[in-house]
């Protein structure tokens, strides 16, 4: 059994607490999901419970971390950079479970995932697969070591809806504990029979934890219910404590205005109306002392403020794409489809889903080059790697007002940050410093600030939390403009894509 016994982690830079006397055991048969808003700490929790050194760099923590010799295998978020220059073979040399491993172990491995077993041989830099290729090389891997626990930082994140459908199962019948951080609710739904709920109050000055033993479904509605009926209790508190407060201010006016008209030819009066006074004044204070008791209006981590503004909406007959593509080509030349054509008018919600490694990204790269220099449009980009278009030295203000320091400008952008809860320190950190989540918010931030009114992007939802997640989608469901997105997400296909294609090798089939 996996034990942690009052852990609590910080940052360095800030001093911000993360996590403070967190106390949990993950035994047989749990899969455990942590759940919780953007850069709250929960890829850094699992670092800490696998190897504290992996976040020592930015973090410090106390406590215990019990293992009893228990083997764990960790997955990491994402592949860095020294690790993508390396060809696919010399990455999975790496792993003394591959060296160790006879070929039918890993074709088995390899089947089980839907990896072409030519991929844990290829000379193709890692770093040139596509989102779910690394995942799943990376997962296959993880699954020949034969961990005791399962250590996985957002493996759903950018895998086709079959590989997600093999991860659920995975997770059930792996045998092994599992603890997790995804942002696809339908795994939470579908796989956790624990939440581990990480939450940062008053500004991010204040962490709470919770530890439910049930299902995401189960969990959300019961929070959501205590709340509910926590808010109801307070307000109906509060309106009656004021109309007490009300009724005792009437009496001291009145007791007060007797007290000032009484004749000094009747000092009895005046007395009477004094010890009057006198036990209002008694009531009042033991009203003062019981509002100490009253319920507490619910303190939680709201996801999101922001939204767009009017002027957004797109003409019904407006042409927003033709496209005609004989030939879809890799960055190494490799053709992945052919005969690709795309009409897309007015404000559609355009989704494209497609087997991963069947040249979506790569697509959406040819669109976004196509209508980000329209001059009829104003169109707006997000690439499933932030890298690609977001210089990582810039703090969240200097992105948002592209360099300006007008006061206008700057407050603008201050403002809509602390809309998506950036509090000041983080508004000064370089974006590089920031969570996933983080960064996703900062590129939806711009489309607004920009007025943009087609929207292109490249699986917006795979970072942002499952409790964010539902604003997301009603947010882009209801934009007024055009939408042309890539996505595995079950929930954002179902809610915000009206328009259904598939990508596959001879070109876009509507669904």
């Amino acid at each position: 059994m996996l034990q942690i016994k009052d852990l609590s982690i910080s940052m360095r830079k800030d001093l911000r607490p993360l996590l403070e006397g967190f106390s949990f055991a993950l035994g047989p048969g749990d899969r455990a999901a942590i759940v919780g808003e953007e850069g709250d700490g929960k890829s850094t929790l699992l670092k800490v419970i696998y190897d504290g050194e992996m976040a020592e760099g930015y973090a410090e923590w106390s406590g215990q971390v019990m293992k009893d010799g228990l083997l764990l295998g960790y997955l990491g978020q994402e592949v860095g950079p020294e690790d993508g220059a390396l060809s696919g073979y010399e990455f999975c040399c790496k792993e003394p479970a591959f060296l160790e491993s006879s070929p039918g172990e890993i074709a088995s491995a390899a089947g089980r995932l839907g990896v072409p077993p030519e991929l844990f041989y290829t000379d193709r830099p890692v770093g040139t697969l596509s989102g779910g290729e690394k995942v799943k090389l990376r997962m296959a891997l993880l699954t020949l070591r034969r961990p005791d626990v399962y250590l996985l930082d957002e493996p759903s994140n950018d895998l086709d809806v079959e590989t997600l459908e093999w991860l659920e199962g995975f997770i059930l019948n792996c045998g092994r504990p599992v603890m997790y951080i995804s942002h696809d609710e339908a795994l939470l739904e579908n796989t956790a029979n624990v939440i581990l709920h990480i939450e940062q109050l008053r500004r991010k000055t204040l962490p709470r934890w919770t530890v439910a033993r049930m299902g995401y479904r189960q969990y959300v509605q019961e929070r959501l219910g205590r709340m509910e009926k926590q808010t109801q209790l307070a307000r109906k508190e509060r309106e009656e404590d004021q109309k007490r407060r009300e009724k005792i201010q009437r009496m001291e006016q009145q007791v007060q205005h007797a007290l000032d008209a009484v004749s000094r030819q009747n000092p009895g009066k005046g007395r009477l109306l004094k010890k009057k006074m006198k036990s209002v004044k008694s009531m009042e204070h033991r009203y003062e002392r019981e509002r100490g008791d009253m319920t507490e209006l619910p303190d939680t981590e709201e996801a999101i403020l922001a939204g767009f503004g009017p002027g957004v909406d797109i003409p019904a007959g407006k042409t927003v794409l033709e496209l005609e593509l004989p030939e879809l080509c890799a960055g190494d030349g490799a053709l992945l489809a052919e005969n690709i054509r795309l009409s897309v008018r007015g404000p559609e919600h355009i989704c494209i889903t497609g087997r991963n490694g069947a040249g979506k990204t790569t697509l959406l790269r040819e669109i976004a080059a196509m209508l980000l220099p329209r001059a009829d449009i104003r169109a707006g980009y997000m690439p499933q790697s932030y890298a690609e278009t977001l210089d990582q030295s810039l703090t969240p203000v200097e992105f948002l007002t592209d360099g300006s320091g007008e006061k206008e400008a700057l407050t603008r952008a201050k403002t809509y940050l602390g809309s998506m809860k950036y509090t000041p320190e983080e508004c000064g950190h370089s974006i590089g410093g920031l969570s996933g989540g983080q960064k996703a918010k900062l590129f939806l931030l711009k489309m607004i600030l920009d007025s943009d009114n087609v929207l292109i992007l490249d699986e917006p939802t795979r970072n942002f939390s499952p409790l964010s997640g539902p604003v997301i989608r009603g947010m882009l469901r209801d934009f007024p403009g055009c939408i042309i997105s890539v996505s595995h997400d079950r929930r954002f296909i179902e809610d915000v894509g009206e328009e259904l294609y598939e990508l596959t090798g001879e070109g876009l089939v509507k669904k």
